[in-house]
């Protein structure tokens, strides 16, 4: 059952639920609210003149103003580069003995146990891609065995 709401002033018609059975009928992707473009109004233009007050203020002592300018300038990086010297990782026993070297990697302070964890993750996608490709080896060679 499809409910007419043109009547309504609506020009999209509803399912019994109350849904929109033709797509969805609001805003258009992309487009901004009333605020937003009456903010955006008011500062064009002032975008110099606010980056130096900013920058004024910062250097007067307002902490504020100087975390706002010093994350201009060096934004936190979410991550880092790290340096482990892993063995070859081509067999199962590969990844053991690298899952070893990250242990004592985080164990001498060289990395940390998170990095260690993300490290590990890698490692046991490449254990699980190796596992697969075994699998389907044997699988294959059962196959050809049995005259398939």
């Amino acid at each position: 059952m499809t409910i007419d709401n043109r009547k309504n002033g609506s020009d999209t018609a509803r399912n019994e639920k109350g849904r929109f059975t033709e797509g969805n009928p609001g805003r258009p992707r992309g487009s901004l609210n009333r605020t937003t473009l009456a903010i955006q109004e008011l500062l064009d233009g002032e975008a110099e003149a606010l980056t130096r007050k900013a920058i004024d203020l910062a250097k007067e002592g307002d902490i504020t103003a100087l975390r706002l300018c010093m994350d201009r300038i060096l934004p936190v990086r979410k991550e880092r580069s790290i340096t482990v010297a892993l063995p070859e990782v081509s067999t199962i026993e590969g990844v053991v003995e690298a899952l070893g070297v990250v242990t004592s990697a985080v164990a001498e302070g060289e990395i940390t146990p998170g990095d260690a964890a993300t490290l590990a993750g890698v490692l046991e996608t490449k254990r699980k891609a190796i596992e697969t490709l075994e699998i389907e080896r044997r699988i294959t060679a059962l196959e050809q065995g049995s005259g398939r």
